[in-house]
């Protein structure tokens, strides 16, 4: 598979500017120079440097013009795949792209499978699996910091802070082993010191699944859903948080039958936000079938946003409401505080609600907006990591690694403590080591790494 040369046009397929079609392997630059007729004046590809860019036209078969483009060269290893890659920027729409593409197989390359140039990266040693896996999630951030994280991944971050774990197991399984070989030279395990390195494995194996517990909220984002009775501003709140009028706002209770959602971005958060039907008995069966869809949502929900009404005060429909998002995450919106004359309390919301957070504010008057995104931030990341931790990106995948090899650590101490054997600690150290081994790569199955990359799209 490594000897194929490999094509596939790593742009999206529509109108556009331009449309590249990449090619990697020992004979890319080969295959598309004999499909391309350069300018009067200029060289084959053959003849090009790296990282130079070529003026001329791509020929079918019949050596009839295809289309004009620019030609990329890139010499191994300095490429993306650390191969010879030759990309081919022709004019965008769907049937340029396609038929240089098809040039280029009918040339002697080979259509890239998903993620085919990305695992060509990881196995010629340019990046890791961790590296690997950040550029799918560089692709589908949706937010600033959900990208930046994932940059910082693609960096090494995660791949250094694994490298500092291993040298620590490797110094204490070299511990271990050295007693075991050469008893007589070095003497009884020193377990004062082995317990204080393993101690010290197991706390940033902690810090590390934290962080990535809080990062992958960056990533994948969380569903808030707004509840309450009729005519609290369920709505108008959902529109002043879009920055955008998208439910119907009225003064009739009831004008909202359906679930309307939209993504917003709640301080580097992706937040799917959903409106919901007032909470409320009603002999109307449309309203009533969104009545029932709204309980649905709430109880999918990550966090709940019950809105009451200050000039209203308290009523049976509001503790239904309570009463309904028991065992939730809730934060309170206390609406219309602009109001000269207020029902409501702050001991009466803390009785119905108890220790949830509550924001008083007005969304007719965008005043408590701040406060409420505030809120969601902290009811989503309080107590997830120690602070510096934030900015490590760890996927399901790389978490599963890191809890058996917190596993094995711990594993590791209770032995020491136990008094169990030199050869069964050392077990646990080179467990440990494998299980970080899959989070960069260097111990991963073939069967696992095939499983990363399909989930990458052709051309990348």
């Amino acid at each position: 598979m490594l000897e194929d040369t490999i094509a596939a046009i790593a742009t999206p397929l529509g109108e556009g500017g331009i449309a590249i079609v990449r090619v990697s392997g020992c004979g890319a630059i080969s295959i598309v120079d004999h499909i391309f007729r350069p300018v009067p004046g200029g060289k084959q590809l053959r003849d090009r440097r790296g990282y130079s860019l070529g003026l001329g036209w791509i020929v079918d078969e019949k050596g009839e013009p295809v289309d004009e483009v620019l030609v990329s060269v890139m010499r191994a290893p300095k490429s993306y795949t650390a191969e010879d890659v030759v990309e081919i920027n022709c004019h965008g729409g769907i049937l340029p792209a396609v038929r240089c593409l098809e040039a280029v197989l009918r040339s002697g390359a080979r259509l890239a499978e998903p993620g085919e140039f990305t695992k060509r990266a990881f196995i010629n040693g340019r990046i890791d699996i961790s590296q690997a896996e950040a550029i799918i999630d560089i692709i589908r951030s949706k937010t600033e910091k959900g990208m930046r994280i994932a940059v910082k991944q693609l960096e090494g971050m995660l791949r250094r802070r694994v490298e500092r774990l291993e040298d620590l197991l490797i110094g204490l399984n070299s511990m271990v082993e050295a007693s075991i070989d050469f008893p007589e030279e070095v003497g009884d395990l020193d377990e004062r010191e082995a317990r204080s390195r393993g101690q010290e494995v197991l706390r940033e194996l902690e810090r590390l699944l934290l962080a990535g517990e809080r990062s992958r909220i960056y990533q994948k984002g969380i569903k808030v859903v707004i509840a309450g009775k009729p005519n609290v501003g369920k709505s108008s709140l959902l529109n002043a948080l879009l920055r955008k009028n998208k439910a119907i706002v009225t003064d009739i209770p009831g004008t909202t039958r359906d679930i309307i959602e939209d993504y917003i971005n709640v301080k580097g958060i992706p937040v799917h936000i959903m409106d919901t039907a007032g909470i409320r008995e009603t002999p109307d069966i449309v309203e009533r079938i969104g009545v029932e869809r709204s309980e649905e949502v709430i109880r999918e929900a990550d966090i709940i946003l019950v809105v009451l009404d200050a000039g209203a005060g308290l009523s049976e429909e509001d503790e239904r409401v309570a009463e309904m998002v028991k065992g939730k995450r809730v934060i309170v919106l206390v609406n219309k505080e602009d109001l000269e004359e207020k029902r409501v309390t702050m001991e009466e919301v803390r009785n119905l609600f108890p220790g949830q957070a509550v924001v008083r504010g007005s969304v007719k008057e965008e005043i408590g907006l701040d406060e409420l995104e505030s809120a969601i931030e902290e009811a989503v990341l309080a107590g997830k990591v120690e602070t510096g931790d934030e900015e490590i990106l760890v996927n399901l995948r790389q978490e599963e690694s890191f809890r058996r090899a917190k596993y094995s650590v711990e594993s590791f101490l209770k032995g020491l403590e136990a008094g169990v054997s030199l050869d069964c600690l050392a077990v646990d150290l080179g467990q440990a080591l494998d299980a970080l081994g899959e989070i960069t790569g260097r111990s991963l199955k073939e069967d696992v790494i095939d499983r990363i990359f399909r989930d990458y799209c052709i051309g990348k």
